[in-house]
């Protein structure tokens, strides 16, 4: 014999309740029923009737270039090895970058 730990009538109370206030009312749901809300939610999920809440997608961020693109940047101007200078955050090989441009401009003045 298998063990019901919910009965129609608590199912029945859960999809009312569940249609009546939704994702919101979870709480007051499992209130009701005695039951935890993780156990309501996993009911809800079987009976078919449970809408996950969409959680919103964060929108990518422009971080300007890798930290690759600013390695292999400074070796086309540089006549030394870059590989050294990996654990280097990205200001300071932008930084190196820009001094390496500015002194070029002023041999090139």
């Amino acid at each position: 014999m298998t063990k019901v730990n919910y009965t129609d009538e608590m199912v029945a109370t859960a999809v009312t309740m569940y249609k009546d206030l939704g994702n919101e009312g979870m709480d007051a749901i499992a209130e009701t029923l005695g039951r935890s809300v993780r156990s309501v939610r996993s009911k809800l999920v079987r009976e078919g009737i449970y809408v996950a809440i969409v959680k919103p997608v964060k929108a990518a961020k422009d971080e300007g270039p890798t930290k690759k693109e600013l390695l292999n940047e400074l070796e086309a101007l540089v006549s030394f090895d870059v590989t050294g200078l990996a654990g280097a955050t990205k200001p300071a090989i932008a930084s190196l970058i820009l001094s390496f441009v500015e002194d070029s401009a002023e041999v090139a003045a």
